[in-house]
């Protein structure tokens, strides 16, 4: 009989793989995968609880906008497409676009400097320097 090692880190080494939330690119598939957090939350996934607590937080701290915030709630929470959050922000689809962009900016701004100060995130998509 061999004794059995548990991985206690290989969830979070799955997620920082997944998930490069220095950039924007990782910070829009974290929010694209949003309504899976919340499914996970509600069947008692600890970890997911605590990726929903972070980033609404980075959106609270990564001071956009009213109408970056909105395009995030409508499209990432609301589950909307980014036409239809268009047409209930009254603005272009392409618009929608570029607000979801400069939120993705500003809230991989706010992982990157958690990454920096020990705060449980590692870098992945930026170079220091």
């Amino acid at each position: 009989m061999g004794v059995t090692k548990i991985d206690l880190h290989r969830k979070d080494r799955e997620f920082h793989a997944a998930y490069a939330l220095d950039n924007a690119e990782g910070v829009k598939l974290l929010l694209a995968d949003y309504q899976k957090f919340v499914s996970r939350k509600r069947c008692g996934d600890y970890a997911a609880v605590e990726v929903l607590i972070d980033i609404h937080k980075a959106i609270e701290l990564a001071g956009l906008t009213d109408r970056q915030r909105q395009a995030i709630e409508l499209v990432y929470f609301g589950e909307l497409t980014q036409a239809e959050t268009g047409e209930r922000m009254g603005i272009s689809r392409i618009s929608v676009r570029e607000y979801l962009e400069a939120a993705s900016e500003k809230i991989a701004d706010i992982y990157y400097y958690w990454a920096g100060h020990g705060e449980g995130y590692t870098t992945g998509g930026r170079i220091d320097g």
